[in-house]
């Protein structure tokens, strides 16, 4: 053997080897996500989730003051006072501007006996919206996951139309190659290629189309996963047929009466209205009296100088006797100037305690009371509306999910008709070109036809499938 040539063969093997290693690595770093990971990460991911998850902490931190309110309020407070101004001088007497400090402490704990229920509506409302913000974050996770599922199967749609696109255009190089050997035969004429080539020219942009939609659809669900690395992001390969549900043998009725009892929005109408009613209940209460239960504790401490008994007395002359001139005195006890008592000691001794009910009746309020109570009113009749209106939304839109997924159904079943009549002509117009008894131009024509049959038939499998899962998921049938 040429070693020249063996060089050459053994140059091959080894650029085809690395090729072949470039594509596995290349490959190993796409990541293909299913549609349940891709639902996963949504709801995880989703920002419009996250806020409504904030919503429902919210709600149980408004449950949590409701729950507060059943117990004692407890405070305690103190003060350190510098007072300055004229005050008499306890050493001299004398009137004259002093600084003096003292501090004060005190503590108090009140607990309501009765407000009118107000409390017990107010945990009751709590609760009620805490429940509701579930309803709203769970109907959020419903739509996100049919949202997503929607750009799934986008996805799944624009790969499939790109692979028959791709199929096409590999159909019309190899008629190509057949003309060419025609022509060369003498059974065709060379002004046949013309039309053949124009042909691949279309099917070459429609590959493009195809890539570019395929590519975009890509994108557009990973930026709803909240995903940036758009190249390396794909969906799995996964076989779709297409499913017959025996919700098509339900009627709208019965699917709208079963979608009242399962879907979130509506059970979320139904507890807003509830609430309503509670803030009603809460309005009320108002008008009620508040009894409550006090008990006071205060003491105070002085830094001043004070005086303070030796134990010694002074005899101080207080008068005269007339009859017989003897002095009269008395004593007191004498006293002097001493530092302030110690911290511990005035803690004790000038502390005092108050306690007892305080009765709280309104009378008159400005109307705020009244009104505030037709304001609630108006809006529960304001919410009732609104559930009535989702109801009927929710009615309509069955209906009309109904009529999508059999018009869906019944449309691919005719494009698969179709397809069969349009590929039956195909290969008949193909059999005549290639004997010579048909031209290039009609030729493509039932070509061209056939092509836009085999495009229908996977949009009408989509198209399908989305609306099916769309009513099913009405029904309470998982995504």
């Amino acid at each position: 053997m040429n070693p020249q040539f063996q060089n050459m063969k053994n140059f091959k093997i080894i650029i085809s080897a690395v090729l072949f290693l470039f594509t596995l690595v290349l490959s190993a770093q796409i990541k293909e996500y299913t549609l349940e990971e891709c639902v996963l990460i949504a709801l995880e991911n989703n920002i419009s989730i996250k806020q409504s998850e904030l919503d429902l902490e919210s709600a149980e931190v408004d449950k949590s003051d409701a729950m507060g309110s059943f117990l004692p309020r407890v405070n305690a407070q103190s003060q350190h006072i510098w007072n300055n101004g004229l005050s008499q001088n306890i050493t001299n007497g004398l009137i004259e501007n002093l600084t003096t400090q003292f501090s004060s402490f005190g503590g108090n704990v009140g607990v309501t006996l009765f407000n009118g229920r107000q409390n017990i509506n107010q945990l009751s409302r709590a609760n009620l919206n805490l429940l509701a913000r579930q309803y709203q974050l769970d109907d959020m996770k419903d739509d996100v996951s049919l949202f997503v599922a929607n750009a799934y199967l986008q996805v799944m749609f624009n790969r499939e139309l790109e692979q028959v696109q791709r199929y096409q255009l590999e159909l019309a190089k190899q008629e190509l190659e057949r003309t060419q050997l025609s022509i060369d035969a003498g059974i065709l004429t060379p002004v046949e290629i013309y039309e053949i080539e124009a042909n691949i020219a279309t099917q070459e942009q429609a590959v493009i189309q195809a890539e570019n939609a395929y590519r975009l659809s890509r994108i557009n669900l990973a930026q709803l996963l909240l995903i940036t690395d758009y190249e390396n992001f794909d969906i799995a390969k996964e076989d779709m047929d297409i499913p017959f549900s025996e919700i098509l043998t339900e009627t709208p009725k019965a699917i709208y009466e079963k979608a009242l009892t399962l879907r979130n929005d509506i059970k979320l109408g139904i507890t807003n209205l509830e609430i309503a009613e509670k803030d009603i209940d809460l309005a009320k209460g108002a008008q009620m009296p508040t009894l409550t239960a006090f008990y006071n504790y205060n003491t105070r401490i002085s830094y001043s100088d004070r005086f303070i008994e030796t134990g010694n007395f002074i005899e101080t002359p207080i008068g005269i006797v007339q009859e017989n001139g003897a002095v009269v005195v008395s004593q007191f006890p004498e006293r002097e100037i001493t530092g302030p008592s110690s911290f511990s000691k005035q803690f004790g001794q000038n502390d005092g305690q108050s306690y007892g009910l305080s009765l709280n009746i309104p009378i008159f309020n400005g109307l705020a009371v009244k009104n505030n109570i037709k304001r609630r009113k108006l809006n529960l009749e304001r919410i009732e509306n609104q559930l009535e209106q989702t109801k009927l939304d929710l009615e309509s839109t069955i209906n009309q999910a109904y009529n999508n997924a059999k018009g869906a159904y019944k449309f691919y079943d005719a494009s698969e008709k179709t397809l069969i009549a349009r590929k039956q002509a195909f290969d008949i117009a193909k059999q005549r070109f290639e004997a010579g008894v048909m031209n290039s131009f009609d030729y493509v024509q039932a070509r061209q036809r056939y092509q836009i049959a085999a495009s229908d038939i996977v949009r009408a499998k989509f198209d399908y499938i989305f609306k099916l899962k769309v009513l099913e998921f009405y029904f309470g049938l998982e995504l």
